[in-house]
C-alpha cells in the first residue's frame, strides 16, 4: 500500500467515526485528506471497493493484536484476550467508530464483500480462543470435559454480543467482561459456581 492509498484509509477511518457509514461519502472520504475525489477514485473506483478494502486492512490490524495476545499460561492469554475485547477502554480512542461498524454490520446480510469480512473477523476470534482452550485442557489448566469449539464459539458470542449490547443500550462492557470471566472461571477451570461473584 503506498503512501496515497495509506492515506485515503486513515480518512476513511476518521470520515466513519465523524459520520457514520450510512453517511459515508467519497467527498468526505477527500475532505478529511489532503488528497482529491478524483485522486481517490484512481484508487479506488467506487466506494464499495474502497470500504472493502477498509475491511481487510482493519482485519490484519485485528490479526496482529490477537497475535499479540501474551501470557504465561493458557489462561493468562485467555485473560489478556478478554481484557483486550471488553476491558480495555483504549482499544479504539474513536467511541463513534464502534457505532459506525455496528451500522456495517447490518448491512452483512445484503453484502456479500461485508458479510465475508466479518466472517472473517469472528474465525479470527474463534480461532485465538479455540487455540487457547485447547492448549489450557492439553496443560491440565481447563477441565478435559470441555469441547474447545462449543467454548470458542460461546465466548465469541458473547464479545461480539456485548459489544452490540454496548453501543445499542450502553451495556455496561465491564458487566460482559465479568460475566464471560465467570464463565471461564466455573466451566472452564470448574470452580464452585457458589464461590464465584459476579
Amino acid at each position: 500500500m503506498n503512501d496515497s492509498e495509506q492515506e485515503i484509509i486513515e480518512a476513511t477511518y476518521r470520515t466513519l467515526c465523524e459520520y457514520g457509514y450510512a453517511n459515508l461519502t467519497m467527498r468526505r472520504i477527500a475532505d478529511e485528506s489532503e488528497l482529491s475525489k478524483a485522486t481517490i477514485h484512481y484508487h479506488y473506483d467506487s466506494k464499495d471497493r474502497l470500504f472493502k478494502t477498509f475491511l481487510e486492512r482493519l482485519y490484519e490490524r485485528y490479526v496482529d493484536r490477537l497475535d499479540e495476545v501474551s501470557g504465561e499460561t493458557a489462561r493468562d492469554r485467555l485473560e489478556a484476550l478478554l481484557t483486550m475485547e471488553l476491558a480495555d477502554r483504549e482499544a479504539d480512542p474513536c467511541i463513534n467508530f464502534q457505532t459506525a461498524m455496528l451500522e456495517v454490520r447490518a448491512q452483512a446480510p445484503y453484502n456479500e464483500d461485508i458479510q465475508e469480512m466479518l466472517s472473517a473477523f469472528d474465525e479470527a476470534l474463534i480461532s485465538s480462543l479455540r487455540e487457547m482452550i485447547a492448549d489450557g485442557i492439553d496443560a491440565g489448566e481447563f477441565d478435559n470435559s470441555v469441547d474447545p469449539d462449543l467454548a470458542a464459539d460461546l465466548l465469541t458470542t458473547t464479545i461480539k454480543g456485548a459489544h452490540t449490547r454496548h453501543i445499542a443500550v450502553q451495556h455496561p462492557l465491564d458487566h460482559s467482561y465479568r460475566a464471560a470471566s465467570t464463565y471461564v472461571d466455573t466451566y472452564l477451570l470448574g470452580e464452585n459456581p457458589s464461590k464465584v461473584t459476579v
